[in-house]
């Protein structure tokens, strides 16, 4: 997983293909180059943070977008904000203060939701004491850059048999229904990884009936683990991005399936969404997604890649279309 610091026969649209349906699949074995887009950016501006702010996870909030990353520069939570996705300005720490059943030191793959209410909800991966295992918990606050305060005496998600969970991501369907999304620790224990999906209580703190799988690893790109979920609904479908592989260097990749029903069965693309062969090595070990639109009502994908010779990960952002419900990557 994203560790601190240091297919209906869906076409796996690479990144741009020429007519995206009228080429050849492009799976990882194929080292191809993306051919120009017409809506490509006129620059790269990339990395919108040159900073280590692995795992965003990006939310809008009246005009203004907040993104918060992974642990790191003294901060369990660290939070930017930005008004265009490309000028970032980096706040204080979202989650200053941790419960004392938490292990400090690895507060991983942060997910902020706003509420029916007003307020707002952080899913956080962290170190549980009982169990002793990387687990989700869940934290509320008055305003989107924090400071936010852990609800409860205990985790939110916690599968200890499982290996733990990590990677919580947010889906609210369009009759308000909310969901929390997470990964198994599986590979902590050497067992399968899965991408699960359940039901969340209205005021976000707390799981409603059992959970259901979703996906494990089972294509050879992905490696030992899938893991970092995000569902969006696009053109009648639920898409589910995903990365897998191993997060430490150039094999890690974003990948994608798609349902015709929020709890699936979801199908996988033939191949990678977001490789670092497919981008000729301009982004190495993308992944850590999120999906958000911009200010033109435009989508964009925000992901993290390594820089400094894979010393940290900057966050990148670039345009997002769709093919008749399948992501498509513009990249410069």
């Amino acid at each position: 997983m994203r560790r601190p610091g240091t297919t209906a026969t869906a076409l796996a649209c690479v990144v741009v293909l020429a007519a995206c349906g009228g080429g050849d699949q492009v799976t990882d074995d194929d080292a191809a180059t993306p051919a120009p887009s017409s809506s490509s950016p006129a620059e790269d501006v990339n990395p919108v943070i040159h900073d280590d702010f692995p795992d965003p996870d990006v939310l809008e909030v009246d005009g203004v977008y907040y993104a918060y990353g992974t642990n790191g520069n003294l901060r369990n939570v660290r939070v930017a904000r930005s008004t265009d996705l490309v000028e970032w300005e980096l706040l204080e720490d979202a989650l200053p203060e941790l419960p004392s059943w938490v292990i400090p030191g690895k507060t991983w793959a942060p997910e902020v939701t706003q509420l029916d209410d007003g307020s707002f909800a952080l899913y956080f991966t962290a170190t549980s004491y009982d169990p002793y295992a990387q687990c989700v918990g869940v934290a509320t606050a008055d305003a989107p850059e924090g400071p936010f305060t852990v609800v409860g005496e205990e985790m939110l998600v916690c599968p200890e048999e499982e290996g733990g969970a990590i990677d919580a991501s947010t889906f609210v369907d369009s009759g308000g229904t909310r969901y929390l999304l997470w990964k198994n620790d599986g590979n902590a224990l050497g067992l399968d990884t899965w991408l699960h999906l359940a039901r969340l209580s209205a005021d976000g703190l707390s799981l409603e009936g059992e959970p259901v799988r979703l996906l494990t690893q089972d294509q050879e790109w992905e490696g030992h683990l899938i893991e970092a979920p995000t569902l969006v609904e696009r053109d009648g479908s639920y898409v589910l991005l995903y990365s897998a592989n191993d997060y430490g260097g150039e094999q890690y990749a974003v990948g994608y399936a798609t349902a015709d029903a929020v709890d699936g069965p979801y199908t996988k693309a033939d191949g990678p969404l977001l490789t670092t062969d497919a981008t000729d090595g301009r982004f190495i070990g993308p992944g850590g997604q999120d999906v958000v639109t911009a200010p033109d009502g435009t989508d964009r994908l925000v992901f993290h890649s390594w820089y400094g010779d894979t010393s940290y990960r900057g966050v990148n952002v670039l345009p997002l279309e769709w093919d008749d419900g399948r992501p498509v990557v513009v990249v410069p």
